[in-house]
């Protein structure tokens, strides 16, 4: 999605596609999307495209104070290895006006997932400073749409440049390059890492504060592509992991892993429906004794496999049962072991409905109550239009940027077509091999990031209903990085009651735009801006 996301990949070991930025494989993206789907044979060159971008001026009343800022929309040519343009990024940029002196001032980098989602999800949802309405958690429906001013801007905090990857939004392969050349973990975050170093030189911000935002698959491109900005000599100052997935390592048939890592959150969708009982009770106390319960109980128990013993067999699906709200002769049908698809179609079949998948809230319909799994996802299918839609006319009416181009907000297909493979960088060389090479696992990245610059803070931050990047596996990737004891509380976590898409929840959104201005605070002290009084 918004978003992120693998049979030899970790969530796709169950049958569902955890990559997702929001809705990558959910939604069908444009009939005929240009080049950008192909991953074929050579192609003739593509003609090499001027830089461009039209910049307007806005102004946002923000707690009494007036923002007057910049939005510009346009595009940066960014070099392959041989010194010629290989790819033209997309991107939208907010600067707040009449700064003096940048070095104050931070910028961040802002983007989704898929791996192939434009960054539409978090630009027209989340910390811009403007947002288009939803009806989440009920499905949106048909337009007119309205985008408002967003009083949950991180505006005030930096200036946010919003990029989308090559092949999605208005970004595309330019002169000899193909799609295949950005196709993969490891291109992914060259690319990136090229249009930042374009970007800072071209806006003089080399010595601005710098912050990397990624949701979904964006997580796993910030982890990696903070170690490798790291290593070239660009410090960040903070990483803002929005539903993360940071490891996408095989597992053999049989593995329990992911089984352990969803319960927290069949939990916590469980509370939300009212599926089991807690009256009087806490839930983050309650959450807590189910994180305990699949990390120990559960997870011995699993580790037995057929082996288990009936009598345990009874006394796992019962506990199963109490914090999930399925019935014990389900879970023990599916030998103590369900997947988030069935759990989205179970939970309340005895309402002929299905739950969200991006986000357990959404409520859906199916085309009957019988079946195995949902039909489709009603997170995904509640929003989409609404964003795309929004995005397209605020880009024209707003931001006075049009395109011969068609605005790709995924694009189908591309993570079958995915390289995998990443070279850790902190991982020592193979003798004779070089760098190991294996799937993607960038938590260690992300250490190695910390450890050369121990100022560098990261901020995790959580759906509870969340079954496409489950928070209890977020928390498990980020423990076994083996940090010092010095290091860890630079790694800070945070919940919310919403999904993958946390902003969708607009409560939520509040408490996470609250939770960000102190996270600058602490990453930049004093990165407040002085604005006119009304």
């Amino acid at each position: 999605m918004p978003h992120s996301h693998r049979n030899a990949f970790f969530l796709l070991v169950v049958g569902v596609t955890m990559l997702a930025a929001p809705f990558v494989f959910a939604q069908g993206g444009p009939t005929n999307p240009p080049q950008a789907t192909s991953v074929g044979p050579e192609k003739p060159p593509t003609p090499i495209p001027p830089e461009s971008n039209s910049a307007s001026e806005h102004e946002l009343s923000l707690n009494g104070k007036k923002l007057q800022y910049t939005a510009t929309a346009g595009t940066l040519l960014i070099e392959g290895d041989e010194g010629q343009p290989y790819g033209s990024v997309f991107y939208v940029a907010y600067t707040l006006a009449d700064v003096t002196d940048l070095r104050t001032r931070p910028v961040t980098f802002l983007y989704n997932g898929g791996p192939g989602s434009a960054s539409m999800w978090l630009h027209m949802g989340s910390v811009g400073p403007v947002r288009v309405m939803t009806s989440s958690p009920e499905a949106t429906g048909s337009g007119p749409y309205q985008v408002v001013p967003n009083q949950y801007t991180l505006l005030d905090k930096s200036d946010l440049v919003f990029v989308d990857a090559i092949g999605t939004g208005y970004s595309r392969p330019v002169g000899k390059a193909t799609i295949k050349d950005f196709a993969g973990t490891d291109q992914d975050v060259r690319s990136f890492q090229k249009f930042i170093y374009r970007y800072l030189s071209v806006n003089h911000r080399w010595n601005s504060p710098k912050f990397l935002f990624g949701e979904s698959y964006g997580t796993t491109r910030s982890a990696a592509l903070v170690d490798a900005l790291e290593n070239s000599g660009i410090s960040m100052n903070g990483v803002i992991l929005m539903s993360s997935i940071l490891n996408f390592s095989a597992l053999a048939p049989g593995s329990d892993a992911i089984f352990v890592g969803n319960l927290p959150s069949y939990a916590a969708i469980a509370w939300q429906y009212e599926k089991i009982p807690h009256k009087g009770k806490d839930e983050k106390t309650f959450l807590e004794e189910v994180r305990a319960f699949a990390r120990g109980a559960y997870a011995e128990a699993l580790a037995q496999g057929q082996n288990l013993p009936s009598a345990q067999v009874e006394a796992i699906a019962a506990k199963l049962s109490g914090y999930t709200g399925l019935s014990v002769q389900y879970i023990k049908e599916a030998n103590l072991r369900v997947a988030p698809a069935r759990f989205r179609k179970e939970l309340l079949r005895d309402q002929r409905a299905i739950i969200g998948r991006y986000d357990a809230r959404f409520e859906g319909t199916d085309v009957d109550a019988a079946g195995e799994t949902p039909g489709y996802d009603p997170a995904s299918a509640g929003i989409t239009g609404a964003f795309v839609s929004a995005l397209h006319d605020y880009l024209d009416r707003e931001l006075k940027y049009t395109s011969n181009e068609t605005y790709v907000p995924d694009i189908p297909g591309l993570f079958q077509a995915w390289d995998y493979t990443h070279r850790l960088g902190s991982a020592p060389p193979t003798p004779g091999q070089g760098q190991p090479m294996h799937d993607t696992y960038v938590a260690g990245d992300l250490a190695d990031a910390v450890r050369k610059n121990p100022r560098l803070r990261v901020f995790s931050v959580n759906g509870l209903f969340d079954l496409a990047t489950p928070f209890f596996i977020t928390e498990y990737d980020l423990a076994h990085i083996e940090l010092e004891p010095k290091l860890r509380g630079n790694i800070e976590f945070a919940y919310y009651p919403s999904g993958h898409m946390i902003y969708l929840n607009v409560d939520a959104l509040k408490l996470l735009r609250n939770d960000l201005g102190g996270f600058y605070s602490r990453a930049v002290p004093s990165t407040e801006v002085k604005v006119s009084q009304f």
